[in-house]
């Protein structure tokens, strides 16, 4: 087991941050208090593992010493259970490796979640609505908090465009791969020949970022406001409280009417914004470094075809691992962990792989 001396490292620190939580000197400053808590929560996890791996290898350790007995039974017994003790410390060995892994920096924070109805007109602004409502279904599961941002209705029903932010623990980290397009093969109301139609909606997950990360500077705004249409209450049509946000050297445009202040409207607006420029920059990071690395393949790229929810079949088929379920209206109810766990075992690994190869 190589990184021995990084995780005698993790242990001490482990301990370390118990006394340092035990003085009184930290429980009267809440900030460092809370840094503190949050670190032995995230290092427990991996000192608990290693723990498990020791003792592994220290019955290991015995069992071999019980193969050089005399007795025939204990031989017999100790060569029985060691496969099973061996098979275990190499479970525990790649749990540790994962534990080790670079976290992603982004894992904490919330997102902005963009949900759009691509091919398929009325029937993908439908299905675009569906996806909404699952993840907001998911979201409450989790005790998330679903902000609107905008939403654009299409004209029978369902949503051309629907921008939220998602907020709460590690958000980011749950929903990180669901960004791409999402297909969906069912028979419309509208149709009488009972023909399943196929229609696409894209998602886009983008981490939310503050101003420090995405260093917007504001000469490169235009700031345009005007009056709020749509659902919205008495305030709508009667002052100019929307907020559209035009950033000039890239292009991007960004409106908010959902709130009845011009001020709260504005901040939820450039909070997009920056997440669109943040993931901007690191896309064309992403581009630059890793060219020839198979482990981007497939990890955000919004125009490939990434699910398929078949209704007339009940199934829904997630092509980047090959997953397929028979419970799509659990999934469509926001039961979605099944989707989303392996998918997280999938790319752990596959960066695992990365760092060994």
């Amino acid at each position: 087991m190589h990184n021995i001396s990084k995780l005698e490292d993790v242990v001490d620190r482990f301990r370390e941050v118990e006394g340092l939580l035990s003085s009184p000197g930290v429980a009267s400053d809440q900030e460092k208090y809370r840094a503190l808590t949050k670190e032995h929560s995230d290092l427990s996890g991996v000192v608990e593992v290693y723990h498990a791996f020791c003792r592994v290898e220290r019955d290991i350790a015995g069992h071999r010493e019980l193969l050089q007995e005399n007795d025939p039974e204990l031989r017999e017994m100790a060569k029985a259970e060691l496969p099973a003790l061996e098979e275990k410390r190499a479970e525990l060995a790649t749990e540790l490796k994962l534990l080790l892994q670079p976290r992603d920096p982004n894992d904490e924070k919330n997102v902005i979640l963009e949900i759009r109805a691509g091919t398929g007109g009325e029937e993908a602004a439908l299905f675009a609505a569906d996806l909404f409502r699952m993840y907001g279904r998911y979201a409450d599961s989790k005790r998330w908090k679903v902000e609107l941002i905008s939403l654009s209705e299409a004209d029978a029903g369902g949503l051309r465009e629907v921008i939220a932010i998602i907020s709460g623990e590690r958000v980011y980290s749950r929903l990180k791969h669901e960004s791409g397009t999402h297909r969906v093969q069912r028979v419309p109301e509208t149709e009488s020949q009972g023909r399943i139609h196929t229609s696409a909606c894209t998602v886009a997950v983008l981490p939310e970022v503050d101003e420090v990360e995405a260093n917007v500077d504001p000469g490169d705004l235009r700031v345009d406001v005007y009056r709020a249409s749509g659902a919205g209450g008495q305030h709508v049509n009667k002052t100019e409280s929307a907020v559209r946000i035009t950033h000039l050297p890239t292009g991007l445009v960004v409106s908010c009417q959902d709130e009845k202040s011009q001020h709260k409207n504005r901040a939820k607006a450039m909070k997009v914004l920056q997440s669109r420029l943040y993931d901007r920059m690191l896309a064309d990071q992403q581009a630059l470094q890793a060219a020839d690395r198979k482990s981007q393949v497939g990890s955000g790229d919004r125009s490939e075809r990434i699910r398929t929810y078949n209704f007339p079949q009940g199934r829904c088929t997630d092509h980047r691992i090959g997953l397929t379920l028979y419970k799509l209206d659990a999934i469509m109810q926001g039961e979605i962990d099944d989707l989303i766990e392996p998918l997280l075992t999938h790319y752990q690994s596959e960066a695992l792989s990365g760092q060994e190869g």
